[in-house]
């Protein structure tokens, strides 16, 4: 086999190249003399990760597709600290990326399996005020091109950054207690009962039904016939206005006489 870089990175002082080959292998080089240095030893699959220390000059960090997390002292050539991202009942998920905090107390990594991975020292208490599984419920939501190729959401015809904030969900779109909910941006403040999303029936790829958020409506709004927030209500009044904009230009467009040149446009 060719050996073949897949990754390279400088310490913190510039020092060393460390570069990551598809052999497995890590070479540690004198960035002044181009001397190999050392080789580190550990990965079993393709290195895609290399993240220097913010300040110290001697750690370096990798991760791979292997699922493996090693800390090197590259002036050593040594194994400080390793971590074998092992889920249980699906074998281990590939590190695709990781970053230290700008203190160099912390970093944190993300897998294949939509895990964020976060290292440090000191206690995880703050960490656990938070439920294991969260995601937003629109994360995996489709989008769709409108006729002027702008990209909206499917179900709700807008433009994905003009929507409310999102809610909380776990992984079966199941939607978390209100204090959760405001831990997402724009919703800090918001009454208990806008916290409360619009639950509906959705069919999955594979056939199945499966309860779901569907909107952002609150159920007492939707009972009354109110508009879900004020942001929602603007929003539908810009569509209502864009439409009116757009078939007026057709309506403009289709009065212009052809006269047989060209082929007419289509709306």
């Amino acid at each position: 086999m060719k050996p073949k870089v897949t990754m390279i990175a400088w310490n913190q002082n510039d020092n060393y190249v460390v570069t990551a080959v598809n052999n497995h292998l890590l070479k540690v080089w004198n960035s002044s003399t181009g001397q190999l240095l050392h080789d580190l030893v550990g990965h079993a699959d393709e290195v895609f990760v290399l993240e220097t220390h913010p300040f110290d000059s001697r750690i370096m960090l990798s991760a791979g597709h292997d699922g493996n997390i090693f800390i090197w002292d590259i002036t050593k050539g040594t194994k400080t600290k390793h971590y074998f991202n092992m889920i249980e009942g699906q074998g281990h998920g590939a590190v695709f990326d990781c970053k230290f905090s700008p203190d160099g107390q912390h970093f944190a990594c993300t897998d294949s399996h939509g895990h964020l991975l976060i290292f440090g020292f000191g206690c995880s208490r703050p960490y656990e005020k938070i439920p294991d599984q969260m995601f937003f419920h629109t994360d995996y939501r489709p989008l769709i091109r409108d006729s002027n190729n702008y990209v909206l959401d499917e179900q709700t015809q807008q433009a994905p950054h003009l929507m409310p904030p999102p809610f909380l969900v776990d992984v079966d779109g199941n939607p978390h207690p209100t204090k959760y909910q405001r831990l997402v941006p724009g919703r800090e403040n918001c009454a208990d009962e806008h916290l409360i999303p619009q639950l509906g029936y959705v069919a999955t790829s594979d056939g199945e039904v499966v309860e779901q958020v569907i909107g952002q409506q609150t159920v007492d709004q939707d009972e009354q016939g109110l508009e879900p927030s004020i942001l929602d209500g603007m929003i539908r009044q810009l569509q209502l206005e864009q439409d009116q904009r757009t078939g007026a230009d057709q309506e403009s467009a289709s009065s212009v006489p052809n006269n047989g040149e060209g082929t007419p446009r289509r709306g």
